[in-house]
């Protein structure tokens, strides 16, 4: 019997034990290591999703760990294999799958949010989405491979280029990451923040940060761009104000990549977008490029994912690091640890 943080009703999780049954065909056991607490994980923690999430729901999809057993029909994978999830499963038959684009798929199971996911002693999950770590890589950076992967799908999405100038409004984890991926690109970047502590993280890892609170932002670009504007802003604050901001600081032609997940409908100045001829990309999820890249990003320090995780907790802690995040103090990245040993559940 091992251990699950289970998601039972609006801001009320529960640790509980959980059933392992031997992985069927084509499916590999997991002992996960370390689980990352994200945006998405809070908005099922506050009851935002209940009309997707079927309660109880074991969640969590960004993850390291190591396989244990190994169903019939898979191949190139052993025990003790480190490894990654890409947590997306398919049906192969709809448009959007038809047209090469699988990882929108218009009935797609996410594992975490539509399936049990990550947070617990053992994981069983198909062999297709796994993902190969270096065995140099300690699992609990490689916890941040999964976010990375979003950045990078977004920076792809954007057609971010050398030498362009950049915007990133939100400087949580996904947005530090966007401006990370995109600096390795050869863009220039700047992060608009309104948290001192994420700012301050931010300028630790080379950015340069500006509080909208302080400073009149749109100015600023039009400054450091010589009045021509923005080539690229990324929306990932999630805010009604991140919108007017990630519009206003474009320049002619700029492409607003819009990342966060926006509970409601918002306003968009929509002349921006004819005057301007402003183009608006949306981004959701990766592929699997975009997983093997962010590997080689987290690996070779390009993301220096310690500098990012805020804490690890064990995993009997989880809810209380739920209410941390929440209550929105000083932190950045929150891994659960699910190698503790609890009444006899090991890992």
């Amino acid at each position: 019997m091992t251990l699950a943080v289970r998601y039972t009703a609006a801001r009320t999780l529960d640790t509980a034990p959980a059933e392992t049954a031997p992985p069927g065909p084509g499916e590999v056991e997991l002992a996960p290591a370390y689980v990352g607490i994200c945006g998405t994980d809070l908005h099922i923690f506050h009851g935002d999703m209940d009309a997707r999430v079927q309660t109880p729901a074991v969640i969590g999809h960004e993850m390291s760990g190591r396989i244990t057993r190994i169903g019939s029909d898979v191949e190139g994978w052993a025990p003790g294999d480190a490894v990654t999830v890409m947590p997306l499963r398919w049906d192969d038959t709809c448009p959007a799958c038809l047209t090469g684009h699988q990882h929108i798929c218009q009935h797609l199971d996410f594992i975490g949010i539509d399936s049990p996911g990550a947070m617990q002693q053992r994981w069983t999950v198909p062999a297709t989405t796994l993902v190969r770590l270096p065995d140099t890589l300690p699992l609990h950076r490689a916890a941040l491979v999964e976010p990375t992967a979003v950045a990078v799908h977004d920076v792809q999405r954007a057609a971010v280029r050398p030498g362009e100038q950049i915007v990133v409004v939100g400087g949580g984890p996904v947005g530090i990451l966007i401006a990370l991926v995109a600096r390795a690109t050869g863009a220039d970047v700047r992060v608009v923040e309104v948290s001192p502590h994420r700012r301050a993280i931010a300028a630790e890892l080379g950015l340069t940060t500006w509080d909208p609170a302080a400073v009149d932002v749109p100015e600023l670009v039009r400054e450091w761009t010589g009045d021509a504007g923005a080539d690229v802003a990324f929306e990932v604050s999630g805010a009604a104000a991140g919108v007017d901001t990630a519009v206003e600081v474009l320049g002619v032609r700029g492409r607003l990549c819009l990342v966060a997940i926006h509970p409601r409908p918002r306003e968009v100045n929509l002349h921006r977008f004819f005057w301007r001829e402003l183009t608006l990309v949306g981004a959701r999820l990766y592929n699997r490029t975009d997983f093997e890249k962010a590997v080689a990003l987290v690996a070779d320090g390009t993301v220096p994912a310690d500098r990012l995780i805020s804490k690890v907790v064990p995993l009997t802690e989880a809810p209380a690091a739920f209410e941390a995040l929440e209550a929105g103090g000083d932190v950045m990245k929150i891994l659960v640890d699910c190698t503790e040993r609890t009444n006899g559940a090991g890992a």
